[in-house]
């Protein structure tokens, strides 16, 4: 059964946010709140935890991952893009924005979509995310959590341990999340091309 940390929305304790880093180094999955729902994730490396995660997803080897990260410094390092990308990242960050962008040497292969080589990005606008992100010192490989033969992503921390608890190494709970999905942009080209209109506003990318 998983481990359930109860995290203030304003002030994360910090006792539980190194218990969860603790957990992710040690190859576990989590499910953790974000501005657009609960998420799945762990560390980007971890190859039984990225499986464990598509299982419970049901996804493909064509499913986009997504890489979150505290702030853009450290984007650079698994994502290919030059100035007028990252003007456009820094002018929608943090927010419920996922950026698909060329991947470097860096993502793990097990992460990259098989065709394009291209990995999503996201600094998502959540105080706990981005405290569990910052205490872990490495991003996380992240999908929204969607339940098999749902459609919207998940909100409630007590539903996923009801439901899913034993499948999972811990569950951050950070009170209830918006339902609405991120907006995805493929970034390759610019204006971007809008793949999923979600909670991101759209109207500045034409």
């Amino acid at each position: 059964m998983s481990q359930f940390f109860s995290l203030h929305p304003e002030t994360p304790q910090k006792r539980l946010l190194t218990q969860t880093r603790e957990i992710l180094e040690k190859g576990g999955v989590i499910a953790y709140p974000t501005d657009s729902g609960y998420a799945l994730g762990c560390l980007p490396g971890n190859k039984k935890g990225v499986e464990r995660i598509k299982r419970l997803r049901n996804l493909d080897e064509k499913h986009n991952f997504t890489l979150m990260f505290p702030d853009l410094n450290e984007i650079g390092t698994y994502a290919r893009m030059d100035s007028p990308i990252f003007r456009v990242l820094k002018a929608h960050t943090p927010g419920a924005y996922t950026f698909i962008l060329d991947a470097t040497n860096e993502v793990p292969r097990l992460l990259l979509h098989p065709k394009r080589r291209t990995i999503g990005i996201r600094v998502p606008d959540h105080r706990i995310t981005r405290d569990i992100l910052e205490t872990v010192g490495a991003p996380l490989m992240s999908v929204t959590f969607i339940a098999p033969d749902e459609t919207l992503p998940m909100t409630d921390a007590e539903d996923i341990r009801d439901r899913f608890g034993s499948q999972l190494d811990a569950i951050i709970d950070g009170g209830a999340c918006p339902m609405e999905p991120t907006t995805v942009l493929d970034m390759r080209t610019l204006p971007p091309e809008v793949l999923r209109q979600g909670r991101g506003d759209v109207s500045a990318f034409g």
